[in-house]
């Protein structure tokens, strides 16, 4: 599992790339990947074309972004997603609070 950050070169926009299982192992990496970036983007796009796997923790870890980012004022977009994590994000009404594509 890699977890890496990306800001635009404007630096308004960060786009976070999940390689592998977003789980509980993964936490303190996803938090890494956007709180350590000065200054904080305007948005956020979550790119999980490398995941195949979304455990509850990661749905709780995508939740506290959007709380960091603005709560319901954030501009995330999640992308790339494969059926099963789309799924899941469905199924948990995600697909409610963030652009999904």
């Amino acid at each position: 599992m890699t977890i890496s950050s990306q800001a635009s070169s404007d630096g308004n926009e960060l786009t976070i790339t999940v390689q592998g299982r977003l789980d509980f192992s993964s936490l303190q990496l996803f938090r890494n990947a956007y709180e350590k970036v000065t200054p904080k983007p305007k948005s956020y796009i979550i790119n999980l074309k490398e995941s195949d796997y979304l455990d509850s923790s990661a749905l709780g870890m995508l939740l506290a972004l959007r709380d960091y980012a603005g709560g319901d004022e954030a501009n995330i977009r999640i992308m790339n997603c494969n059926p099963d994590v789309k799924k899941i994000l469905v199924i948990t009404k995600l697909d409610e609070l963030f652009n999904i594509d």
